[in-house]
């Protein structure tokens, strides 16, 4: 029997990417269509609001920062088998931390001091949130899925305390959030004031510096085993309560300064709705990437065209902006649908190349390579 050898690693995700392309585009399309809207229209539409000049890419790139950075914290999280759904509420308390420094930072000197400090403070937030969730797993033996969504409820919580309560805008409470930090506290921008080149750097610098704990350390050689099986890593001396936690704690931090970078370079005060769900969207966004650190940064990429290309629907199309929700929801269908149909099965439990091996085919030189 003539063995076929099968596809490459990377002939595999080029198709995977062609069929999930092909599959978004039609579901999408269906879609418009029985809206009666012109799809080819509304795709152009999509890319000429998000990528039609330099203000609205940096307004791209400015979605791209906090989802990125939540998706980078993530990562850690997922590589030792944990369900990080607490993300969202990290971001907030990030930002709540944040936002306690730089309201001190208003009657004293020393503006750069106070935002180096508040970034700081809200990866430490971030982290304290996360590390909470992590001791609700180990401690108290609360999934962390379930401990996670109650922290998020508490951290939503806490905001709108703050901001109708010790933080509210003098003489008035307000929806609009905390009253505006002077700009001497704000992130340095350029293009209009529309991209923040500290949020960006400290963003690849996070993405550099999770792809390197994860693939060159020893802490990610123990995230990925715990993670793999927690049992059989115990037995080889490493206690996986203490690496969960430390795993939250790393991915809160990073979530954390998503939030940090909400307050301080997007909308220079505390607002209910700081996260912007970006921690829920990061969620699919690691999914989507296979989990891989060098593959998050393009589908965030991606998401954040959606979220400001779909402001042009409404203007040019009267179409509702929730079509890039629409989109993103067939991406994760189709990407379900391609990876469930491409799972080669298995006949007695044995693979094809071992049933090929095993009935007298010899093995080519490129498989033994």
């Amino acid at each position: 029997m003539r063995f076929i050898p099968e596809p490459s690693r990377s002939q595999e995700i080029l198709l995977r990417a062609f069929f999930i392309a092909g599959g978004v585009f039609g579901l999408t399309s269906l879609v418009l269509l029985v809206a009666g809207a012109p799809p080819w229209s509304a795709f152009y539409h999509l890319f000429v609001g998000a990528l039609g000049s330099w203000s609205k890419l940096a307004q791209v790139l400015m979605v791209w920062i906090p989802l990125t950075l939540c998706a980078c914290g993530l990562l850690y999280s997922f590589r030792i088998g944990l369900w990080n759904i607490g993300v969202e509420g990290q971001v907030v308390a990030g930002a709540i931390a944040s936002t306690a420094v730089l309201k001190a930072g208003v009657e004293n000197g020393s503006p750069f001091f106070f935002m180096v400090a508040a970034l700081g403070a809200g990866i430490l937030g971030g982290s304290v949130w996360a590390t909470l969730a992590g001791f609700l797993k180990t401690k108290g033996g609360v999934n962390e899925i379930f401990g996670g969504l109650g922290l998020n409820f508490v951290a939503q919580g806490m905001t709108l305390w703050l901001i109708f309560g010790p933080w509210k805008r003098p003489g008035v409470g307000s929806m609009s959030g905390t009253e505006l930090f002077p700009e001497s506290l704000w992130l340095p921008t350029f293009l209009s004031g529309r991209l923040s080149p500290v949020g960006l750097g400290v963003t690849v610098l996070a993405l550099v510096f999770a792809a390197w704990v994860l693939q060159r350390t020893k802490l990610g050689l123990a995230l990925k085993g715990i993670g793999s099986n927690a049992k059989a890593a115990y037995l080889q001396g490493l206690n996986p309560n203490t690496y969960f936690i430390l795993a939250m704690g790393m991915a809160g931090g990073c979530a954390g300064l998503a939030g940090a970078f909400q307050v301080s370079g997007v909308y220079h005060r505390l607002i209910p709705a700081i996260s912007s769900n970006y921690g829920y969207l990061a969620l699919l966004v690691v999914m989507l990437a296979d989990y891989r650190v060098w593959g998050s940064p393009w589908i965030a990429f991606f998401f954040a065209c959606l979220n400001v290309g779909s402001i042009q629907l409404p203007i040019v199309l009267k179409l509702d902006s929730s079509l890039s929700g629409i989109i993103q929801g067939a991406l994760v269908l189709t990407t379900l649908l391609v990876y469930a149909t491409r799972r080669k099965p298995k006949r007695d439990g044995l693979s094809r190349r071992e049933r090929d091996l095993r009935s007298g085919a010899k093995e080519p030189f490129e498989e033994r390579a």
